[in-house]
Order: C-alpha cells, then structure tokens, then sequence
C-alpha cells in the first residue's frame, strides 16, 4: 500500500510502498478515508534526532478518518462493526492510569515511558490505505459525517474545543474571544466560540484570505496581525480587551499581541508550537490573567466534537489531495498556502 513516512529528521517525509498490516489481538485495521495534513507535522520533522523518542521510520497522519476494515481477535464484543464509520481518537496513553481511565489519554501518566505519542507522532498513522489502532477504545463512530471531511475534527475541532470548553465559563454575554491563527485550529476555534459561547469572536492573522475565511467562519470582527493589532482589539471591545485569548501560533510576535489583548480576569491559552516566549512578571499582564499551555483533547470530548458537527453547528474547510502529493501539500502549509485544512486521501 502507499504510506507517507518519516524517514529521517529534519527531512522532508517519503511516499513509499510498505505491506498492509493486520491487525493483532486486540486491534482494528481501518481503511483509511483521509488524514489531516498538520502544521505540527512540521514541527516534527524539524526537530533534530533525539529531540523526541520516536523510532523512525513511522508513518505520518495523526488526524484519521475511515471504516471499520477488520476486527481483530478480541474485540468481536467492541460494539464495532466491519463497515462503521469511525474517527481515531489522536493520542495514545497507557489505558489503565487514571488520567486514562477517564478517557484523558492526552494527559497519560506514563506518557514519558511510551516511545510513541499516538498514530503519525512514531507510531503508524493514517497517512496510508490502511491503519492498524491499538484498542476500540479509541475509535469514535461517526455516524452520517463524510468520512474525508470528518478527519480534520480528530485535531484541528479538537485541540481547540478542549481549550476553549475549559474557558466558557468567562465567555458571558458582553465578552470578546479573540482567535490568532486562522489555519486549521484557528478556523473550526472560531465556530466553536460561536456555537458554544455568547461572546464576540475576534480573529487575527497576517493573511486576507484566512481572516476571509474567519468571517466566513463566524467572525464578528477581523484584524489584520501586527504590532498595532492588540489596540485594534481594545478599541473593539471599548477599552476592555479579550476575556479569552486563544493563540493558535505560539510565535513571540503572537503571545505578546494576545498579553497587550488581554483583559482582567482572562485566559490565554496557547496551542500553537511556534516556540514563542511569554514575559511574566508583575506588570506584563492584566490582573488575575491566567496563561495555559494545554494539550490535544480527551476521549469523551471527542464524542461531543463529532455530535457538535452532526447537528451542523461546525464543519471543518476541508481541501483534499491525493496520497502521493504529500510532499507538496507540506511544501504548501510550510507556506502557509493551506486554506482551513488539507487532508490526504488514498486513491480509489
């Protein structure tokens, strides 16, 4: 079958051909829809060997989509049935540690023991006709949702949903949410402020065409990014700045455009992996502003992600490629050329 693999660091990824795997005790093999092309697939590649404990090669794609293929031995009693349209949960902890056992394998105890973070972060992803998953456990039905378009939900819904969830709770009528980023996270974080929240949704990012794309999203206001943006901000929200700052980049540019738009009593939380630096210090923010690194999503949210886009409150901006044009689809969000999300998919 055709894979995109991770044959080296810091080197581009390969299309190859490997042998399709069947799925041992325990496992199910998935045929394979489509998989998200993700911006921390970048980050990956660019780190130097013996940054991460990943075994290379491994095949890529940590955001899948597809059918239920064939079930391994055990898992007959799964409720999974061969043909069931599925979603694969992305991160993968131990199962049994309580983190796990409440369905927050994003934040597994043992995380550190494991050599692989989930399918595509050194263990095979879903960047392949085929898939092989650890567990039913970490497969969510997806019910009537086009396989294809649903992919992108597993990170780029996600990853924001679990952000912005521990943050509603601020987001009250008369506040503002700002989004920095209109890529794949950034544009499903705004339809998730305005599904879930009352607040006014702010988007920045330095392109026309994303922040296009934020108002097509839901947007009530667009800024373009730059060192003026933080005032524009308060400007909007009559001098009060954002409740929630939610930056979808992680650049030092970014993190301090969301410090200076900040309000009293804020959230900022980072998702993105630019590797940017935040001052803190007495003075640097507002009062009682809480800054967050937090990571992925858990199991059960994942479950209400996927009901959130049945009932057509989200929909992901979804651009399809082929296998075999991986390396220009990375070439392409390295450049920041992506609209929404690109997802690959095996040929017929």
């Amino acid at each position: 079958m055709t894979a995109v693999r991770m044959a080296a660091w810091q080197e581009p990824p390969r299309v190859t051909r490997i042998p399709v795997p069947e799925p041992g005790p325990g496992e199910v093999l998935i045929k394979v829809a489509g998989a998200g092309v993700c911006h921390s697939d970048l980050h990956v590649m660019d780190w130097p060997a013996g940054t991460l404990p990943y075994d290379l090669p491994f095949t890529l794609g940590h955001e899948t989509a597809g059918r239920v293929h064939t079930l391994g031995p055990g898992t007959r009693n799964s409720g999974l049935r061969e043909g069931d349209a599925v979603l694969v949960y992305g991160p993968w902890g131990c199962g049994v540690c309580p983190a796990c056992a409440r369905g927050a394998e994003n934040y597994c105890r043992h995380a550190a023991e494991l050599r692989a973070a989930g399918g595509g972060l050194g263990a095979d992803g879903g960047m392949a006709e085929y898939m092989v998953v650890p567990s039913p456990r970490l497969l969510t039905p997806l019910g009537d949702l086009e396989p294809r378009t649903a992919a992108a939900l597993a990170d780029a819904a996600l990853t924001p949903y679990h952000a912005v969830k521990r943050s509603l709770h601020r987001l009250v009528p008369g506040t503002a949410a700002v989004v920095i980023g209109i890529g794949g996270l950034g544009h499903m974080a705004v339809q998730l402020l305005k599904a879930l929240s009352p607040a006014d949704v702010v988007a920045v990012d330095t392109a026309p065409d994303k922040l296009d794309l934020a108002a097509g999203a839901g947007a009530d206001h667009c800024v373009p990014a730059g060192a003026d943006a933080a005032a524009r901000i308060r400007d909007l929200t009559g001098g009060l700045g954002a409740t929630l700052v939610l930056d979808c980049v992680g650049a030092d540019a970014t993190m301090a455009t969301a410090a200076g738009a900040a309000a009293v009593e804020s959230d900022i939380t980072v998702v993105g992996l630019a590797g940017g630096t935040l001052p803190f210090r007495y003075g640097t923010l507002p009062w009682e502003a809480a800054v967050t690194i937090p990571y992925w999503g858990t199991r059960p949210e994942l479950a209400e992600v996927v009901a959130l886009a049945r009932a057509g409150r989200i929909r992901p901006h979804v651009e399809t490629h082929p296998l075999g044009e991986a390396v220009e689809v990375y070439r392409r969000l390295r450049e920041g050329l992506v609209a929404g999300r690109a997802v690959l998919v095996p040929e017929d």
